[in-house]
């Protein structure tokens, strides 16, 4: 029976990872994922494709949703989440050219982070249901945090070992699952599976698998010192598991709402958790 083997979330878009033993899931991800993002002044995402060192940033939330940051330095900054209740600016964010309302945070953490990552300012999405998953994908009123294009991320442990293996013909050496950022990991599945499910049930939630995730450089980036490492795994993806003109690794999923929930909790997942592929079909689109 295949397993949840991993449990990731990333507080500030493109940010070190947070590794719980549960999280709560939310229509938009997991609780907390990519409620944050730093941008450029017209409001676009700000991510390790352009300045490897912001995956060096620590990350910790309360209780009341303050932010704390800990730079690579050791340098730590407590930001209380603004709101334009509170006289918050309101402004416009872009990821991938999705626009959506968001709010900056107070001049005291824009200057920090510009001392260190130069001319960039960070956001918080106030409002999750502000920022629709692309129509193609979703259904009526999808929504999605910072994230790239989705609520969540699944990758597969045999996936990654086939991916290692492929790797290991052309002398390069294995890779963790960490370079890809998955929020949930899954082990005991056959290698691609993934790739033609369209719904998963993981513990007492249920998720539609809408595509698959096509790779950038953010995967040649080790996630423990920031270095760029060559180009693995986007080469071997390339050259064995390229659809659509993207290489592949990892499913998108939109969480379902449960029967008797109405509110913004839909349920917890936990590390252990069984994991049942309710439903395949053909490979999924990448892009």
């Amino acid at each position: 029976m295949p397993l949840l083997s991993g449990l990731h979330r990333y507080p500030v878009k493109s940010m070190y990872r947070q590794s719980p033993a549960s999280a709560t899931v939310e229509p938009w991800g997991l609780t907390g994922d990519r409620r944050w993002m730093l941008a450029d002044p017209d409001g676009r995402a700000v991510t390790q494709r352009d300045i490897a060192a912001v995956g060096q940033y620590r990350t910790a939330l309360e209780d009341d949703g303050t932010l704390l940051v800990t730079s690579p330095d050791g340098e730590e900054l407590r930001i209380t989440a603004p709101s334009p209740a509170g006289g918050a600016p309101r402004v416009q964010g872009d990821v991938f050219g999705t626009r959506f309302a968001a709010t900056e945070a107070d001049p005291k953490t824009q200057l920090w982070f510009a001392e260190r990552l130069g001319e960039v300012r960070l956001l918080h999405l106030d409002d999750p249901r502000a920022r629709p998953v692309a129509a193609a994908f979703a259904d009526p009123g999808d929504t999605v945090s910072m994230a790239d294009g989705f609520p969540l991320l699944a990758t597969t442990t045999a996936s990654l070992a086939a991916l290692n293996d492929w790797m290991a013909q052309e002398g390069a050496p294995a890779l963790p699952m960490e370079r890809f950022r998955p929020n949930l990991v899954i082990e005991g599945t056959e290698p691609w599976e993934e790739d033609g499910w369209r719904r998963i049930a993981v513990g007492e939630l249920t998720f539609r698998a809408v595509k698959l995730c096509g790779r950038c450089v953010v995967t040649t980036t080790d996630q423990e010192s920031g270095e760029r490492r060559g180009p693995e795994p986007l080469r071997s993806l390339a050259r064995h598991h390229r659809f659509d003109r993207k290489a592949v690794f990892g499913v998108n999923l939109i969480p379902e709402r449960p029967d008797q929930v109405s509110g913004d909790l839909l349920g917890t997942l936990r590390l252990g958790d069984e994991v049942r592929v309710l439903a395949r079909a053909g490979r999924l689109p990448a892009a």
